[in-house]
């Protein structure tokens, strides 16, 4: 057993790309991510699985067909699986993911922002 925490804000200095989540953690099925966004993402679902938005630093918008959710750091909110979305952030803002490992970040949209397998660090 390794006894070692995770450092969220070392973790976050790794990297500095947008739209693009990297593991931290994994607990039983589950990848814990963190990700920054800058700008729009694009609208995508993911059929199987609710995601949940932790913000760490930062604000972000979910916009969906019907509304929005506005969320700044220390906040968090839950989208049903199935629910089509579209995170949002004018600045950088700094975010924990938590979906099940396997999760494609732009769901069932494809195209060029999606990553096609997630990178640990």
């Amino acid at each position: 057993m390794d006894y070692t925490s995770v450092n969220l804000k070392e973790k976050m200095s790794k990297f500095s790309d947008h739209w693009s989540p990297k593991i931290i953690a994994q607990m039983n099925d589950y990848h814990f991510k963190l990700v920054k966004f800058k700008g729009d993402f694009v609208w995508h679902r993911h059929h199987d699985t609710d995601e949940v938005f932790m913000v760490l630093d930062g604000k972000m918008s979910i916009e969906f067909r019907d509304g929005s959710v506005e969320l700044k750091s220390g906040e968090m909110f839950v989208v049903p699986k199935g629910m089509e979305h579209k995170p949002f952030a004018e600045r950088e803002c700094k975010i924990m993911l938590v979906e099940p490992a396997g999760t494609v970040n732009t769901g069932d949209a494809g195209g060029g922002m999606t990553v096609e397998e997630s990178t640990w660090i």
